[in-house]
């Protein structure tokens, strides 16, 4: 009688378990590839998102929005979930796109470009030990512009309309590619960006560029002020050096977030970009 009990059990427990196993499905929200780079000399980790009807055999073509902090404990999926939002059929604000997501080895060294010296970094808050390595945006837009996007455009059906993303570091990255390489991208969301970095030259250069009458949309994010008043300047301060120099075919919007702090800036920032790049939805005739 035991037995028989036993195996009853044994034979519930099975089954019970095929059934979860075919009631159960991995929830995917995109791919994971690794980039070989030689710009970089390293192997970076690249998450890529998928427009959920996306079809190798259709003749649809998407824009894509880089996203430099883009790794999966970083901003990839919660980005990717404002994307998804805003291009559902009842929302329809944006256009359907490729996301895609570079995860980070070194951001201090690949976000920053060279200086002199780190005298400045003191009255930031910050030590020179905490900068052991830096200066290294040369080789970073290299990879962005030799090997990541050719590779993107390459394997996926892009319509080489290009958004990047950047908040913190990431935004003076994104700041120095809008000054030094205007047309790597399309449309710019530069969210509280360091721009402190060698005592602000890319302000500097920036105001003393030469008019370029290129379309693109530039969206300029800063949290509350009094968190860090120094951040908040520059923002604004870089936001009319692009008006100076921008053109009569650049949309460019300056947002600033009072309710927001540094570390919660960027959800809500592109959230507001979205809306401000592209303010009609399908209600809204």
């Amino acid at each position: 009688m035991k037995r028989r009990v036993l195996q009853t059990l044994f034979l519930f427990f099975i089954s019970s378990t095929i059934y979860a196993q075919e009631k159960t499905q991995p929830l995917t929200i995109g791919v994971t590839t690794l980039l070989e780079s030689k710009e970089l000399g390293e192997t970076r980790k690249i998450n890529i998102y998928l427009p959920e009807d996306y079809k190798e055999t259709d003749t649809i073509k998407y824009p894509v929005i880089y996203i430099l902090d883009g790794g999966l404990e970083e901003d990839f999926i919660h980005i990717t979930g404002i994307v998804r939002y805003n291009t559902q059929p009842w929302v329809n604000r944006s256009p359907k796109s490729i996301v895609v997501g570079i995860e980070n080895t070194n951001r201090r060294r690949d976000f920053t470009f060279p200086v002199p010296n780190l005298n400045f970094l003191e009255k930031m808050g910050f030590k020179k030990e905490q900068y052991p390595q830096y200066g290294g945006s040369f080789k970073y837009i290299s990879f962005l512009e030799k090997e990541l996007q050719p590779f993107i455009d390459k394997n996926y059906k892009t319509s080489h309309f290009n958004t990047i993303i950047g908040e913190s570091l990431a935004g003076l990255l994104a700041s120095e590619i809008y000054t030094n390489h205007r047309t790597l991208f399309n449309n710019y969301m530069i969210i509280a960006p360091s721009l402190w970095w060698g005592n602000e030259v890319l302000i500097t250069k920036l105001k003393s560029a030469k008019d370029q009458d290129s379309r693109h949309m530039v969206y300029i994010a800063a949290c509350n002020k009094d968190e860090d008043v120094v951040m908040y300047n520059d923002a604004l301060q870089f936001s009319k050096a692009v008006q100076k120099v921008a053109g009569k075919n650049t949309s460019i919007f300056f947002d600033y977030l009072p309710q927001e702090i540094h570390s919660t800036v960027i959800h809500q920032a592109v959230y507001n970009a979205f809306k401000l790049f592209y303010p009609k939805t399908e209600y809204q005739k």
